[in-house]
């Protein structure tokens, strides 16, 4: 007999997580996606398409899982596009109250599963269904429409030292990097932001999560911050620079959220919780905007 998925009032939410996050002692992250997916009842599925290793990563997250009490909990195997567009897998995506990507090169996971049904079945659990969609590490830069695909990692921001794909589009304007901190790529970010200041770019520490409730607000979890770079209005010379010279930025915003940073957006009922800049103001309308099913 054919189950059907947990409804929730839910607009949805995103999890978005900075990589290494605790899967073994208090796993606050891994916690908070079980409760927004809707408790250890709720059906999660497994996504590894991003890692060469995918038997060894769901094997982590089996266990991870299992402890917090979730006994409605599978592997989602995909190797090909093939598999992507398969009837079966995709039903167990548009049956899931939680999908959760696990880390790897999300190259790999965009070239096996982008613009197929099961990328599709993605956007209406999210949309539709209100479902709870998590991503570490490579699963969180492929949240973006605009994916950080490759770049390098110097002190210094550069022309050229970046390069960006397209990613599954769960969020729009902005581009996500991972490992934030511990791997100092800040540099890394603002060379995305000088290149494309169009875009606002997020740096997610290890063991922490950005999460994303659709229409209402953001917080902080774990144990470092988020950090949000906006050039928008900056002055640069990045135009008339050469490749791998060092750019001039004016004028960039920065605003870093450390664990426990919770911002909502005003309703009829709330007025607004905190005071924020304009800058910020703008990135928390944009990340939690309930874009269509596209």
């Amino acid at each position: 007999m054919k189950t059907e998925p947990h409804q929730t009032a839910s607009h949805g939410h995103l999890v978005i997580i900075g990589g290494h996050e605790d899967r073994k002692h208090g796993k606050e992250i891994l916690t908070r996606f079980v409760e927004l997916a809707g408790g250890p009842g709720a059906r999660i599925v497994v996504i590894t398409a991003a890692s060469q290793v995918a038997d060894d990563m769901w094997e982590q997250y089996d266990q991870a899982f299992g402890d917090l009490g979730v006994t409605q909990r599978s592997h989602l195997t995909l190797t090909s596009r093939q598999d992507a567009n398969n009837e079966e897998k995709v039903r167990m995506v548009a049956e899931a109250d939680g999908i959760f990507m696990t880390g790897g090169d999300q190259k790999r996971l965009l070239a096996i599963i982008g613009g197929t049904a099961l990328d599709a079945e993605m956007h209406t659990a999210l949309k539709v269904r209100g479902a709870c969609i998590g991503g570490t590490s490579a699963g969180a830069s492929a949240m973006s429409g605009h994916m950080l695909a490759q770049g390098k990692t110097d002190l210094l921001p550069e022309k050229g030292a970046v390069s960006l794909g397209a990613g599954l589009g769960f969020l729009h304007r902005v581009v996500i990097d991972q490992h934030f901190s511990e791997r100092h790529r800040l540099s890394r970010l603002l060379s995305v932001v000088a290149q494309n200041p169009y875009l606002q770019g997020i740096g997610i520490d290890e063991d922490t999560a950005l999460v994303v409730e659709r229409g209402r607000g953001i917080e902080v979890l774990g144990e470092g911050s988020v950090t949000i770079v906006d050039g928008r209005t900056m002055d640069t010379n990045m135009a008339d620079i050469r490749e791998r010279d060092t750019p001039e930025l004016i004028d960039v915003r920065l605003h870093l959220l450390p664990a426990g940073s919770r911002y909502y957006l005003p309703s009829d009922n709330e007025p607004l919780v905190k005071p924020m800049s304009p800058s910020l103001r703008d990135f928390l309308e944009n990340v939690t905007k309930r874009n269509p099913i596209s």
